[in-house]
């Protein structure tokens, strides 16, 4: 038994809505979904998970277990996620009770960085160089067919840096030094070894798509990573009007061919040379769409419980230029690693900035536990105004 698409209609306010997934981006999806008056349930494995404290229901369960994600289903009317690493028998449980949006087939393929590169390639979308790597000696023979100097990346499961290691950039490095830990750091497993390119800067598109076909696309957000983990993004990014107009047909493009039933963003690089090249899909929303909070109409969140729930999507207009700055558990730490507390009073004293906290209990270092965001005149103003109000902490 599966759900019958035929016979959907509007999921309309008093309904219920699961999540797989109940990290920060479950937390503000049922945080804005029970704001339109909905129901949420949440699956996670982690009992504290942050949305546990804003949802009507929590079960707790692994990705993989396809008995309890039916379970979920059974009691809601649409199930959709937060998170890409839901197992595909979980996603198949959870869809003969309940249609399940974005569907698995599309997850199957993002959840590999391998079949993710080469359903762009297939698809006749641009991807930079790149070689899929499943030994040491692959690896090796990637690299050098690259041009020496790679990012690598694991298949599945890498996030924030985790299952990423760099060749060709450490000056005196061994080459083969640089191989073996880059190796490791994809653990020992199957990735891909993509060439860097020059860059000018990094951006995302986000692109929402109800089921009834309706497709809405955010203006582009601009974002700065440090040590591979994004530091800050503000809305809008600042791009010619031909490049902001090309990576939305990207963004709507990919999103059609998908038949997306949710939200995606499109993480690109901007090249030197005035290329735009897909590096990464999420189907779900983004980091770096946190300031669609402050600045746009619509909220990212809103917008995935209106497209889920085939209601009419909500504009997209930036009605003034945001900002976040994530803040990572060194904000918590001393250099010693002892606990401290944050100045948050300080922060707040910054005129328009505010706080978002996810209420994770335990601060460790590289774990996103909230941000900072402001609106501003412009973009730049909005950064400089996190950055600053994050210097008080």
């Amino acid at each position: 038994m599966s759900f019958d698409r035929s016979k959907a209609k509007p999921i309309l306010p008093g309904a219920t809505i699961g999540i797989f997934g109940g990290g920060q981006l479950g937390r503000m999806t049922a945080m804005a979904a029970r704001g339109m008056g909905y129901r949420i349930l949440v699956l996670d494995p982690d009992p504290a998970c942050p949305a546990r404290f804003v949802v009507d229901g929590c079960i707790e369960a692994g990705w993989d277990d396809s008995r309890e994600a039916a379970n979920l289903a059974r009691g809601c009317d649409v199930v959709t996620l937060e998170i890409e690493q839901i197992s595909p028998a979980s996603m198949a449980a959870a869809a003969s009770y309940a249609p399940v949006r974005p569907g698995g087939a599309m997850l199957a393929v993002i959840q590999d960085r391998i079949e993710q590169k080469d359903w762009l390639r297939r698809n006749g979308f641009p991807v930079g160089e790149y070689r899929a790597v499943r030994s040491l000696e692959e690896l090796r023979q990637a690299v050098a067919a690259l041009g020496g100097r790679c990012f690598c990346k694991s298949a599945t499961g890498g996030y924030d840096g985790r299952g990423q290691g760099k060749v060709g950039f450490a000056a005196g490095a061994s080459v083969e030094d640089e191989l073996r830990s880059a190796w490791e750091a994809l653990g020992e497993r199957a990735g891909v070894a993509e060439k860097a390119v020059e860059l000018d800067k990094e951006i995302s598109v986000l692109v929402a798509r109800a089921p009834n076909g309706e497709v809405k696309v955010y203006p582009a957000a601009l974002n700065h990573h440090e040590e591979q983990i994004l530091a800050w993004s503000a809305i809008p990014a600042p791009l010619s009007s031909e490049m902001m107009s090309q990576a939305r047909e990207i963004a709507e493009s990919i999103a059609d061919t998908f038949q997306l039933e949710g939200v995606l963003a499109v993480e690109m690089f901007c090249t030197t040379d005035g290329r735009l090249l897909v590096n990464e899909l999420a189907p779900r929303p983004h980091n770096s769409y946190h300031a669609s909070e402050r600045g746009c109409v619509t909220s990212q969140f809103e917008q995935l419980v209106r497209a889920v729930c085939d209601l009419p999507l909500g504009s997209v207009e930036v009605v003034q230029p945001a900002a976040i700055v994530n803040l990572l558990g060194e904000v918590w730490l001393n250099e010693d690693g002892s606990a401290k507390e944050p100045r948050f009073d300080a922060a707040l004293a910054v005129p328009g900035v505010r706080l978002h906290l996810y209420e994770k209990q335990r601060p460790r270092k590289g774990r996103k536990m909230g941000h900072l965001s402001a609106v501003g005149a412009t973009a730049d103003e909005a950064v400089g105004l996190v950055l600053h109000a994050k210097e008080l902490l």
